[in-house]
């Protein structure tokens, strides 16, 4: 890849520039003209390298998410994949190797829709789906850097969320929120044709990004990459039986590790799921990803947890999360 590219995608994944020409900020950090990041982004959204410029939130922190997994018969999966995928409350939809073979993220502007969503999904695909909601977050953000797959990374202390609808508090918020689900338009002032969709002028926007970022309902805004696309097809997700009191510990020694894309606890379904810590690993083989599961089984300390490797077949549905419907 271009080296100003590869730049582009690894260095601007967060702390995304906060002003009225950003993209200009950017291109003056890698010593191009603006209209060549312009360019250079809508190329690689072209090509499927980049889902989307914009925010990542938080998650449950505006509406209400959950992963849910369902165990389909192989000569039904593609039928009930599409079923599930034509769902707008999905955004991401996953065949994994394993007997519950299809991972689904759902999202809603609540949890009473949310669950209506995943009754509506059943009934339609035919299968019951097992929700497992987040529990407790590790580390979610998205981001990924290419550079370090084997480094550390430093964990700041999470704060205490109230519920969702405390960050509320304009009549306009859900506007905003509306506005910026697609992501920012690759125009030279994004935060003004955002605002124009909300109804709010460019400093409105700019001060509420900043305002959830503070307050952590925004985890990063930046470039949104597929890993896929970028050379990284080996995507598994691991999940592990931990003991309850010692999960928050081994959760937060996996989420140290740069290889480690998230991580978070989520609910035992016993007696077919008995695991409650999940983490994403991304590489660029299965070789890689095996041998970063085996640095985990250490950090896990003692290593003999039972877990498993589930690594993704085929990708049926991704895009970022939509808290409205149209």
């Amino acid at each position: 890849m271009d080296p100003v590219a590869w730049r582009l995608l690894n260095d601007f994944q967060r702390d995304f520039p906060l002003e009225p020409e950003p993209y200009a900020r950017i291109a003056e950090r890698l010593g191009i003209a603006q209209d060549r990041v312009l360019r250079m982004l809508g190329q690689l959204k072209a090509e499927g390298r980049v889902s989307r410029v914009g925010v990542v939130f938080r998650p449950n922190s505006v509406g209400a998410s959950t992963l849910a997994a369902m165990a389909v018969p192989e000569a039904e999966l593609e039928r009930v994949a599409e079923i599930v995928s034509a769902f707008p409350e999905v955004n991401h939809n996953y065949e994994r190797e394993h007997r519950y073979n299809l991972w689904f993220v759902a999202t809603a502007p609540d949890a009473a829709r949310l669950e209506q969503a995943l009754a509506r999904i059943g009934h339609r695909a035919g299968h019951r789906p097992v929700s497992l909601p987040l529990l407790a977050e590790y580390h979610i953000d998205l981001g990924f850097d290419m550079n370090a797959e084997c480094a550390t990374r430093e964990l700041e202390e999470e704060d205490e969320l109230p519920e969702a609808p405390s960050f509320l508090r304009h009549p306009s918020d859900t506007a905003l929120i509306a506005a910026l689900q697609d992501g920012f338009p690759l125009l030279a002032r994004p935060y003004a044709e955002i605002g124009a969709r909300a109804g709010l002028g460019e400093h409105e926007v700019l001060q509420r990004l900043c305002q959830w970022l503070a307050e952590g309902v925004v985890k990063r805004i930046g470039v949104i990459v597929r890993h896929h696309e970028l050379g990284y097809r080996a995507n598994a997700m691991v999940v592990w039986d931990v003991p309850d009191a010692e999960a928050d510990r081994v959760g937060r020694a996996f989420a140290r590790r740069e290889f480690v894309t998230l991580c978070y606890r989520r609910p035992r379904r016993p007696p077919d799921w008995p695991y409650n810590l999940f983490c994403m690993i991304h590489g660029r083989d299965r070789a890689t990803v095996l041998r970063h599961v085996e640095t985990l089984r250490h950090d896990a300390a003692p290593p003999e947890l039972r877990h498993e490797v589930l690594f993704s077949r085929r990708r049926f549905k991704q895009r970022g999360a939509l808290y409205a419907h149209g």
